[in-house]
């Protein structure tokens, strides 16, 4: 019997053997290559993804199907098809005709597969500071062809500090070096959800073969998974295996591996075993640098300094929530043909603006602008005029209006029982200062960056 034959009769044994559906998902793409020596049968595989899969879980089967079949086989070689020849269809296995394939499964199986990144998420986006610049390091080296210098990559963070970002950024940089590589990303709740689908329909095999088969695997939100003991089972295997292979992984969660609640002490040992980074909250000047950013992605929006530097001291809790505030004010200023000014976004913004404001007082206030104008707390609430009282007294009375909820009349009255019209003409002045002279500028923006501090 020749191999042509053998081979026929060999995937008609896996079709039964294996069930049709995993059958038409893995192994029927499998072709047999031409052979010159008759103790080594070679298959063919359109991709490296489908390859690996193969060898790791029908290998053996393979070859004792065929020493079966020719006692003279000693070796099944099972390869990646050269480009040019992956247009070669399977042979055809005599058989009724094959249920059809769910298509998640076979969108899984498709070496062309790519999931959908956003766009906007890449690295070259990602503001870096002393905050976040492990982080975006390791997903940058994680990306990077080859074999990854550690996996798991376990990035943590609050909500909206840029998790999904950098998750986003490392699918799209590392399918850019490697076209022909596989990837997931997947919250933990969708991971849950199809788990349990998986055992409901008896089909648990093709969910794990689909996840543990590709090249890179991306869990997004880990803490959603709390209590839910078996789905934490099929992960803890699914993140044993990625890591007994060497493949990368990437989880993120809110906290720490071992800060999280409900999770299996031995998973948390896990996903601690190989890089945990974490992403500290943006502070003041980070968060500035990423307005500046985002508005360049805006194209015919004009946003003066002053309201993104509003922005950027007032709404400090996400990143996520600062970029929101921005897009939601453009959107109103263009809707409605307006110039943004201070006014503007307040009153589109103000809710958003009260509501993430740390609470600084009037008090700490005058006590920062004092120390750094070298000048008596108790001048900035007295009646002199000198200028070099009167303009630190301006400066206070606008940060207090920028940095704190008091109104008009109660911010007057903190600085010696003064007219709420005399508020608002120092705000005025220091606004229009800040635009031509670049020492108040420079002194208004250290005061902010040191009372949101």
């Amino acid at each position: 019997m020749d191999q042509a034959k053998a081979w026929t009769r060999v995937r008609g044994n896996l079709r039964l053997s294996a069930g049709q559906r995993l059958f038409d998902q893995w192994l029927k793409p499998i072709v047999l290559i031409d052979s010159d020596d008759a103790e080594t049968v070679r298959l063919g595989l359109p991709s490296p993804f489908m390859t690996n899969w193969v060898k790791g879980h029908y290998a053996e089967r393979l070859l004792m199907e065929f020493r079966s079949q020719l006692p003279e086989v000693r070796t099944v070689s099972i390869e990646t098809l050269a480009r040019d020849s992956r247009e070669l269809a399977p042979e055809p296995v005599e058989s009724a005709a094959p249920e059809a394939v769910p298509a998640l499964a076979a969108k899984a199986a498709s070496p062309a597969e790519r999931p959908r990144f956003d766009s906007r998420f890449t690295f070259d986006r990602f503001v870096v500071d002393a905050s976040n610049r492990v982080a975006f390091n390791a997903a940058k080296a994680l990306a990077e062809p080859g074999k990854p210098r550690f996996s798991p990559l376990y990035l943590h963070s609050s909500t909206g500090q840029g998790k999904t970002h950098l998750m986003h950024a490392i699918g799209h940089a590392f399918l850019e070096a490697c076209p022909e590589a596989s990837a997931i990303y997947m919250p933990a709740e969708r991971f849950m959800f199809e788990f349990v689908r998986a055992v409901r329909e008896k089909d648990t095999f093709s969910f794990k073969a689909r996840l543990r088969g590709v090249d890179l695997l991306m869990i997004d939100d880990l803490q959603f998974i709390a209590g839910k003991e078996s789905t934490q089972e099929e992960f803890f295997h699914t993140v044993d295996e990625f890591m007994r292979e060497g493949k990368r992984l990437v989880i993120a969660a809110d906290r720490s591996p071992l800060a999280l609640e409900g999770i299996e002490a031995r998973l948390a040992s896990r996903l601690g075993a190989g890089l945990a980074a974490d992403i500290k909250p943006a502070e003041l000047g980070l968060r500035r640098a990423i307005l500046d950013r985002k508005l360049e992605d805006m194209p015919g929006a004009s946003v003066p300094a002053e309201v993104l530097d509003l922005l950027a001291a007032r709404i400090s809790s996400s990143v996520r929530e600062l970029e929101g505030a921005l897009n939601r004010l453009v959107a109103y200023a263009q809707l409605n043909d307006e110039a943004v000014t201070i006014e503007f976004a307040e009153s589109v913004l103000g809710e958003a603006l009260r509501g993430s404001q740390r609470r600084i007082t009037i008090d700490e206030i005058q006590k920062a602008v004092s120390s750094h104008f070298d000048v008596k707390q108790l001048d900035l609430v007295s009646q002199r005029r000198a200028v070099a009282i009167a303009r630190p007294r301006q400066i206070a009375m606008y940060l207090a209006k920028r940095l704190t909820t008091r109104s008009l009349p109660e911010i007057g009255r903190k600085f010696g029982n003064r007219d709420h019209s005399t508020v608002i003409h120092a705000v005025r002045r220091i606004e229009e200062l800040r635009g031509t002279d670049s020492e108040i500028d420079g002194a208004v923006r250290s005061l902010m960056r040191q009372l949101e501090a």
